[in-house]
């Protein structure tokens, strides 16, 4: 069986601690600072930012693209502005991915997107607001947070103006004019607040009723639709009717007056024929009389089919005209 000695604690005295070489670790910590202090010293700022640089928190400078310099050991602080860069917030959703395809969260985001129209009616509106940090001082330094700010401008401006118009309009034929209404108002409220941002664009992405009145408001929809197209019914028929009714009643005018037309002339000329004979016949009345009695006669008797010309004094002479089949004329 293995016996332990007991632990001699008097084998502690010949115990030293180890040397220490203050010369080497002096080195290495001056070595270090070195490193720091060259590393500090510089800083690059990429093609779509500027640097905003701070002296023991005040601002000094704003530097561009490409390598600079500045004091180390915290002495200048660099703040890194993508001012060349479009930048966008979402509101109603959130993208999850994106590219060609862009995948979206499927959390709704009602407390930003429900909002009350002018005539009382709910709405969910899904925008972008697509910007550019233009004056990256007042972006840093004018207003805490500018970008929450921002967001909560462009809640408060979006619910004004849609809380302007009806529902229809939000939902159809006035989201252009939301839309532009929105950027005008931001950009005269970032200019106010100082911000620093410029306002590119605000496009309503998508604008919906509430899901709970959402079939209602699909029969609504059906119903104005169905409405106007009876209405283009009624006006195509009306465009076939009228036309061709205002064509006929035209051309009956245009025949009425041609007919009116030729009836005075034709009176115009019957006087005139008639003042010329009675003043030939004021002339020669006899002769004129004469002259009217063979034209009549002339123009009756060609009218008449059988024409018989006997003395007024013959007698018994019927029997020979043979009426009953004709004789000669």
């Amino acid at each position: 069986m293995d016996q332990r000695q007991p632990f001699n604690f008097n084998d502690l005295k010949d115990l030293k601690p180890p040397k220490i070489n203050f010369k080497a670790l002096a080195t290495i910590v001056i070595a270090i600072v070195v490193v720091i202090f060259v590393f500090s010293l510089w800083f690059t700022i990429e093609p779509e930012e500027v640097g905003v640089v701070l002296r023991f928190g005040k601002y000094t400078r704003t530097v561009e693209p490409g390598l600079n310099f500045k004091l180390p050991f915290g002495i200048e602080q660099v703040y890194k502005v993508p001012v060349e860069r479009q930048l966008k917030l979402e509101f109603g959703f959130r993208s999850v991915t994106p590219g060609v395809r862009t995948s979206y969260s499927t959390t709704k985001y009602k407390e930003e997107s429900l909002m009350l129209t002018g005539d009382l009616n709910a709405a969910e509106v899904e925008w972008i607001v697509q910007f550019r940090i233009n004056d990256p001082y007042k972006y840093l330094f004018r207003v805490r947070n500018a970008e929450q700010t921002f967001r909560d401008i462009n809640e408060a401006v979006m619910r004004e103006i849609v809380g302007d118009r009806t529902v229809d309009e939000v939902l159809t034929v006035g989201r252009q004019e939301v839309a532009t209404a929105v950027t005008v108002m931001l950009q005269k409220l970032c200019d106010q607040y100082e911000l620093g941002i410029k306002v590119d664009q605000v496009v309503l992405q998508d604008v919906n009723p509430p899901e709970s009145v959402k079939p209602a408001f699909n029969e609504v929809n059906e119903a104005q639709q169905e409405r106007e197209k009876l209405i283009n019914q009624a006006k195509s028929e009306y465009n076939k009717v009228i036309p061709k009714a205002r064509g006929e009643a035209d051309r009956t005018i245009e025949e009425a007056k041609g007919y009116a037309l030729e009836r005075v002339n034709q009176a115009q000329g019957e006087a005139s024929r008639f003042n010329s004979i009675f003043a030939e016949y004021s002339k020669a009345k006899e002769v004129t009389r004469q002259r009217i009695y063979l034209e009549t006669m002339h123009d009756v008797m060609q009218k008449v089919g059988r024409k018989l010309i006997t003395d007024e004094e013959a007698t018994g002479i019927l029997p020979l005209f043979q009426l009953e089949k004709g004789g000669a004329k």
